[in-house]
């Protein structure tokens, strides 16, 4: 047996394999592990070479590495940049921030920004202006599907009133026809996007290492990127990948969008072909709706302002068209879906495809859904693709936007991750960064202890969390033969706690330290 080239002792593996639930000792190859024992055991001891690395974990908990199942960590570098608003509260702190504010190339830039600040008010840039001074400024609230802008940016931009797109997308206007600088959903936001200042592409490629290494300290291996975040992400993961290897494995997924023909479809296709070391194009991303806060979630019924009763694809069956076509050249899909109606199309449209047979779809978020399509999940094969982290933008007494849009009914059916899995969904679970924070160990602590509008369902057992970011994810990757697991044969994908993830409170859970993250066989985080 050629030597291995790293072997990790001392350990209390939790290896969510059925053959073998524990052990204390794993090598790895090139990559992959080659034996799984314990240190007197044969295979291991034999995998041991003049130069195999052996780190002794000294009683550490190692588990399958975990993965982030939805996170944008190319593209959010670009939502995540300038002032960070995530801890403001009200409308008199988010004054004195924007008055206070940096300036970028002559403009204001911000993110993360809670809609609850605006209390129940429309959100309108007249709220604002007077601290901007003349200022043209882009603020992108928490959810990434909306943003406020002021009226010196609309000028920048040359929006001077409401347009038509081929989404559902909305530069809103009061009564009186007046912008009011709230731009809805992606298209709109694109038209003062385009005149905004860019991070020139070494400092982004910089800021990605940076971020992604920032993961790997919370433990992290992998992350589904759900987008391609420009035209020159392949090239970008490639030229970090010229120097060393990159921090996490990263799985992206191309966006579909309304409009699209039979050449972005074939393009789509072709992408798949897209790879490095540790990255590689594998899926395409859907959206189906928006966000209950800025009222373009699909809903079943309007929202408490009447809106919410449009799909994000104006032609819901050009959706399905466009998924089929993807699923017939063996393209795995993942449909962002928050409503209960979007929800519903498209477990409709997987169960129109007679069967998914080896190719399983998913779907992203499902933040309030009724009974009757909790068990549609297992029954077609849709994995639940879910971010527990997001009920912090939510309130227990429902006196948050989320909820109030919804009211008390819809608000009670807030993700219903243990509901899912109760009934033999796959559950997967992610941080959505930079929506919210990527620490997986708070993913891993929410999912058990959900907060907010979820805090009275029932959460996750220690396992059940632990299998959502591990064994849950590679199924949902299409990877469950090669990784979310410690056996022979599956990638050296690992991480290593302090503690028991599975065994500990969950509020310990969240504060783990890490002791050790590799991916694919390299330490790409060691404490110190």
């Amino acid at each position: 047996m050629p030597a291995a080239d790293l072997i990790l002792t001392g350990a209390h593996i939790r290896t969510l394999d059925p053959g073998r639930p524990h052990a204390t000792a794993v090598a790895v190859r090139d990559g992959v592990i080659v034996a799984v024992g314990d240190e007197g055991d044969a295979d291991v001891c034999d995998a041991r070479g003049p130069r195999t690395e052996v780190i002794d974990l000294d009683g550490a908990t190692l588990t399958p590495g975990l993965v982030d199942s939805h996170s944008h960590p190319v593209w959010g570098l670009e939502m995540a940049t300038g002032t960070d608003l995530s801890g403001v509260r009200d409308l008199d702190e988010l004054r004195a921030a924007l008055r206070g504010a940096g300036r970028t190339e002559g403009w204001v830039v911000a993110w993360g920004l809670d809609h609850n600040v605006f209390g129940g008010r429309p959100v309108d840039r007249g709220l604002i202006e007077d601290v901007l001074d003349g200022t043209p400024a882009f603020i992108r609230l928490y959810d990434g599907h909306s943003a406020l802008v002021s009226g010196a940016a609309l000028r920048a931009a040359g929006v001077e009133g409401p347009r038509e797109f081929a989404q559902r997308s909305t530069v809103v206007c009061d009564g009186e026809g007046r912008l009011t600088g709230h731009l809805v959903e992606h298209a709109a936001m694109d038209l003062v996007q385009a005149v905004l200042p860019r991070p020139s592409y070494a400092e982004r490629r910089a800021r990605l290492v940076e971020l992604l290494s920032a993961m790997a300290a919370t433990g992290l291996t992998g992350a589904h990127v759900m987008d391609l975040g420009g035209g020159d992400v392949p090239q970008l993961l490639a030229s970090v990948e010229e120097d060393g290897d990159l921090p996490l494995r990263l799985r992206l997924a191309p966006w579909c969008m309304p409009g699209v023909g039979e050449e972005g479809i074939d393009e789509i296709i072709a992408l798949q072909a897209e790879a490095g070391r540790l990255w590689r194009v594998g899926g395409a991303k859907f959206f189906m709706d928006g966000t209950v806060e800025g009222g373009t979630a699909w809903l079943e019924h309007a929202d408490c302002h009447g809106q919410g009763t449009e799909a994000f694809w104006p032609d819901p069956e050009a959706y399905a068209d466009a998924l089929r076509k993807l699923h017939a050249a063996g393209v795995r899909t993942a449909t962002h879906a928050i409503g209960d109606a979007a929800v519903r199309h498209v477990l409709d449209t997987v169960a129109s495809l007679g069967g998914s047979g080896r190719l399983a779809h998913r779907i992203e978020h499902i933040e309030t859904v009724p009974d009757d399509t909790i068990p549609r999940f297992a029954e077609l094969g849709v994995i639940a693709s879910m971010q527990p982290p997001h009920t912090a933008y939510t309130r227990a007494d429902h006196s948050d936007e989320w909820s109030k849009r919804l009211g008390d009914a819809r608000a009670a059916r807030a993700w219903r991750t243990r509901d899912l899995r109760d009934a033999g969904a796959y559950v997967a679970l992610g941080s959505d960064w930079p929506i919210a924070h990527y620490d997986a160990r708070g993913v891993l602590a929410t999912a058990r202890v959900p907060r907010g509008a979820a805090g009275r369902a029932q959460g996750l057992t220690g396992l059940m969390a632990l299998e959502g970011c591990t064994t849950h994810a590679a199924v949902a990757g299409g990877e469950a033969e090669v990784a979310g697991r410690v056996a022979p044969g599956f990638r050296a994908d690992l991480t290593a706690f302090g503690l028991d993830p599975v065994a500990a409170p969950a509020d310990e859970v969240a504060q783990a330290p890490v002791r050790l993250t590799v991916a694919g066989g390299n330490v790409t985080y060691r404490d110190a």
